[in-house]
């Protein structure tokens, strides 16, 4: 049995998917990049890590830290997307109403789109900021714990390390479903 999938089927489950917007994608992209990178000034200044000739081993941890912190933002921003959506729906509706007062040519359905689009758009913002600026707490604070507790190592094992489990430990806590 073949099943075909109408306009109207499509428009609806993009509507509802948990599909990141391009600019959501490319803020969560961005952040990751800038917060895996801080931790470098801070081995580089503090812990007098020569810069150039751990430039391969900076670069290694770094992609693996922008990977697990992306991650990290997309598992947390999700339910988060919901939760936001509900909240703010009633005062986008009546923003799209008095809007509506104006330009009498929009009919009913007209409007509940625009209420969906909007708040669809608000709820996915806010749920980056909000995922985007909890993990970064959550990270550097792990990072500065571990980076303190290891600091008896030698530099390298001491970053690699101190990088690798606040990342991922950041990674895995924003998977849980009691998040936030």
């Amino acid at each position: 049995m073949v099943v075909r999938i109408t306009k109207e089927d499509e428009r609806l489950l993009e509507e509802y998917s948990q599909a990141a917007s391009k600019s959501s994608e490319k803020l969560v992209y961005v952040n990751a990049i800038m917060i895996s990178s801080i931790p470098i000034w801070l081995f580089f200044g503090v812990h007098k890590m020569p810069l150039v000739a751990n430039s391969v081993l900076f670069a290694i941890i770094s992609l693996a830290s922008t990977f697990l912190m992306s991650l990290a933002y997309k598992n947390s921003k999700a339910p988060l997307m919901e939760r936001i959506a509900i909240r703010r729906t009633e005062a986008i509706t009546k923003e799209v109403n008095s809007e509506a007062c104006k330009d009498k040519k929009l009919s009913k359905k007209n409007r509940e789109d625009i209420v969906r689009e909007r708040t669809k758009k608000v709820a996915d913002y806010e749920s980056t900021t909000f995922s985007i600026f909890y993990n970064n707490c959550l990270f550097l604070l792990l990072l500065l714990l571990l980076s303190a507790v290891l600091h008896h190592f030698s530099n390298q094992i001491n970053y690699s390390v101190s990088m690798l489990i606040a990342a991922g430990a950041t990674a895995f806590l924003s998977s849980g479903k009691g998040s936030f």
